[in-house]
């Protein structure tokens, strides 16, 4: 019995693991922003995380076509800037509520993607959640706008990400992420550079950048591919609607990062959009997003 309830017990853990992983991740990687920038962050984590990924999956292993390459690179180059728009985005807003914005686009996804009637509620949730964040109310003035459209701007790159990476989910999973970020790197690291210039080669800004891709990649997605195996895409989609508030905490945990009531209520509205969205969408509909490109 015991061991019954661990077996059910292990995916929902290696979700939550994943999810709290890509967390501290971003709020170690933020740190890094008084050193390197926001561009040259983005380098360091998208850049060693390919690094990471293809020597993990090796993916030169599987053959390529000339459809699957063009896809892998319309996919990679949003993945890229999904992350360089995200991160863009922390240098002036909470982590959590960054989050939460970017959900936007991929439940902009969910419900074009849906027919039925209680999408309906979802969509108003996020729009409510979404309301309450935008500098155009009372509850979300404090947030700044250029920080707002960055996540708005990342969302429409993770809705992008998504198209598109449908597109190759024939492909092997490390096959296609591992080619998907170092095309990403190929898009972002140049920028990086150009921010951060000789800083970003600085031996313990490496040695830093490392452990967030570390962190940020290598342990999530091995967590995910565990939880893949033996939960229905329903529920992995379900347990990864908690990410706005594990970042919010962490943010406050870590980045020292306080939100409103508002704030925490537009938080809660997106999470409830994002979880009844997969709950009823079809199988084919809730296509799992790799939780380390995620933030």
């Amino acid at each position: 019995m015991h061991a019954h309830r661990w077996t059910q017990a292990v995916p929902l853990l290696a979700v939550l693991g994943s999810v709290i992983a890509l967390g501290i991740g971003t709020s170690f990687a933020k740190q890094l922003f008084p050193l390197v920038g926001s561009l040259g962050t983005t380098a360091l984590r998208v850049g060693f995380s390919a690094v990471l990924l293809v020597v993990l999956w090796r993916p030169w292993r599987w053959p390529l076509n000339r459809v699957d390459a063009l896809s892998l690179l319309r996919y990679g180059v949003a993945l890229g800037f999904m992350n360089l728009l995200f991160y863009m985005s922390l240098r002036t807003i909470p982590f959590g509520l960054a989050v939460a914005i970017e959900f936007s686009g991929p439940l902009a996804v969910a419900m074009f993607s849906s027919r039925k009637p209680i999408d309906f509620l979802w969509l108003a949730l996020a729009v409510v959640g979404l309301g309450l964040l935008l500098p155009i109310g009372e509850g979300a003035t404090a947030l700044d706008p250029e920080g707002v459209a960055y996540a708005l701007a990342a969302a429409f790159c993770w809705g992008s990400y998504i198209v598109f990476g449908k597109r190759v989910s024939h492909l092997h999973a490390g096959h296609s992420v591992a080619l998907g970020l170092t095309v990403a790197a190929i898009a972002v690291v140049p920028l990086g550079a150009w921010q951060a210039g000789a800083a970003l080669l600085q031996p313990s800004v490496l040695l830093y950048g490392l452990g967030v891709a570390a962190i940020s990649s290598a342990i999530p997605i091995s967590l995910e591919m565990v939880a893949l195996k033996r939960l229905p895409q329903e529920a992995f989609g379900i347990m990864t609607s908690m990410e706005p508030a594990v970042a919010a905490v962490l943010g406050l945990i870590m980045l020292d990062e306080h939100l409103s009531a508002l704030q925490w209520l537009a938080i809660v509205c997106t999470m409830l959009a994002a979880a009844g969205s997969a709950l009823t969408a079809g199988p084919s509909a809730v296509k799992s997003v790799p939780a380390d490109v995620v933030m």
